[in-house]
């Protein structure tokens, strides 16, 4: 399958597969009895649904969440990816990790992309990995800092006080960054996608006012990732819980694929595929 997406033509949509004990929205596999079976059906609805790629993680990443090493992140995501390939699942796989020894690795069994939360700043030598394989790189913003955090339980982990000069400049100023380095190791430029970061290192009102602008991240002429799913912001404006923050995504997925988003990193693909397909009626 070619990992290469014709960005324009579509939304693409990208459904979570979450390989881990602590997923902030609740659906973290290893909870399940046969995480391996669990994520092959999940993946199968995914790709039934209109799943165009699946985003596969062994580690958390919300906010308060404990790092894993790769040892046991490989140890999650692999079982899952070599069932994905050999089950010929018809979606493109990513891996979603800031560790070029896990991204490398997956990519080795079969993995297509790879999702780096921390846009190369978090291992230098991921540029490498995806300069070697030529794999689609997705490089997201992120300025999270656990000292900046307040959980609450029924909303979740939150950021307060996040000090930015001018919030939209800023986050495009540092996605160049890494895309310089990017660049510098041989990444190809058609290679690259860019995210803003929805829900890392911003408050919620600037989590708004990212989505209402990603226009502005779109004119850096890089296809955009997309990825607000069931997050705090939606929570803390909406005062609902995670499961219950389906119509604020389906919002903030129209509203942000009307500003220039190409791909949608969702939970709930059947409904976010839906609002997609009507949004690129809309506005394509």
């Amino acid at each position: 399958m070619n990992p290469f997406l014709e960005f324009g033509k579509k939304t693409y949509v990208m459904g979570i597969l979450n390989v881990t004990p602590d997923s902030f929205s609740g659906d973290g596999l290893l909870s399940a009895a046969d995480t391996v079976k669990a994520a092959l059906e999940q993946a199968e609805r995914f790709c039934d649904a209109g799943a165009d790629i699946l985003d596969i993680g062994g580690e958390s990443t919300r906010p308060g969440s404990n790092p894993v090493d790769a040892g046991e992140e490989l140890a999650r995501i692999l079982p899952v990816i070599d069932a994905l390939v050999n089950s010929g699942v018809n979606c493109l796989l990513s891996v979603d990790t800031y560790k070029a020894e896990v991204a490398e690795a997956a990519l080795r069994h079969g993995a297509n992309w790879i999702n780096d939360v921390w846009a190369l700043r978090a291992d230098v030598d991921m540029a490498g990995v995806a300069a070697r394989s030529g794999a689609p790189l997705v490089l997201m913003h992120n300025r999270s800092q656990p000292a900046h955090v307040e959980l609450q339980e029924r909303l979740g982990g939150r950021y307060l006080g996040a000090a930015y000069a001018d919030l939209v400049e800023d986050v495009k100023r540092e996605l160049l960054e890494s895309v310089a380095l990017a660049r510098a190791a041989g990444v190809r430029d058609e290679q690259i996608i860019l995210d803003p970061g929805i829900g890392f290192g911003k408050s919620v009102e600037q989590n708004l006012e990212l989505v209402n602008r990603l226009g502005e991240i779109r004119e850096l002429g890089y296809p955009v990732l997309l990825g607000p799913s069931r997050k705090s912001f939606i929570g803390y404006t909406l005062n609902l819980p995670p499961e219950e923050r389906v119509e604020g995504t389906a919002a903030v997925c129209a509203i942000g694929i009307a500003r220039g988003a190409d791909i949608i990193r969702v939970h709930d693909v059947e409904v976010m595929a839906r609002v997609a397909r009507m949004t690129d009626a809309l506005v394509r």
